[in-house]
């Protein structure tokens, strides 16, 4: 599986346009080095999508189904956009003016939130556990490479796009945290929601 970290090396330059002085263009060598690492997140969503619906589908656990369900439908949203952005950028080779790239924010803690209060103590098991430390993992990546791509760009709605990404991956991440917590002592996190409000409410 292709990673967020993943460099970016798929092209061979010597087949890449060049300017008189025989260098690529600056302007077409970023763009080229954009599309790349939209093509990586593309995967990379994909993948994340059928991974979380996968989970949702194989754990016993309400608290679990309810969380893997909802980030698989988050991520295939972003997928979808990220696509749109692609698309777009590959015709005009500029940020889309027409295309409504937005993605909306996460529910991921409401769900979240939702799931624990509705009484469910059972502790996840094995695979539960696996499943929500890869995910972490994943999230933990994804929110890093938005934001670089963030970093890297100078157009404010660019910067605003994947600002959001970010953002919305780390959201994953703190809560794939709270339900790793949860899996290995919802006493436990029942305690430490009650006292600090973390029970979503």
């Amino acid at each position: 599986m292709t990673t967020f970290c993943e460099s970016v090396t798929t092209d061979d330059p010597k087949s890449r346009p060049r300017n008189e002085a025989g260098r690529i263009p600056e302007k077409e060598n970023f763009m080229e080095k954009r599309l790349d690492a939209l093509d990586i997140a593309l995967k990379n969503e994909m993948n994340e999508h059928h991974f979380y619906l996968k989970n949702a589908e194989r754990t016993a656990n309400p608290v679990g189904k309810a969380m893997f369900a909802q980030i698989a439908a988050e991520e295939l949203e972003h997928h979808e956009r990220l696509k749109q952005l692609a698309e777009s950028w590959k015709q005009d080779k500029k940020w889309p003016e027409t295309v409504p790239l937005k993605v909306n924010d996460t529910a991921v803690r409401s769900v979240f939130g939702r799931a624990a209060r509705g009484g469910e103590k059972t502790a996840g098991d094995d695979d539960d556990l696996k499943a929500v430390r890869t995910a972490i993992a994943f999230e933990a990546k994804g929110a890093q490479f938005y934001a670089g791509l963030r970093d890297q760009s100078a157009d404010p709605k660019e910067k605003a796009f994947f600002g959001l990404l970010a953002d919305i991956e780390h959201e994953h991440f703190v809560s794939l945290k709270d339900t790793e917590e949860f899996f290995i002592d919802p006493a436990a996190w029942y305690q430490k929601a009650q006292s600090s409000g973390l029970d979503g409410a």
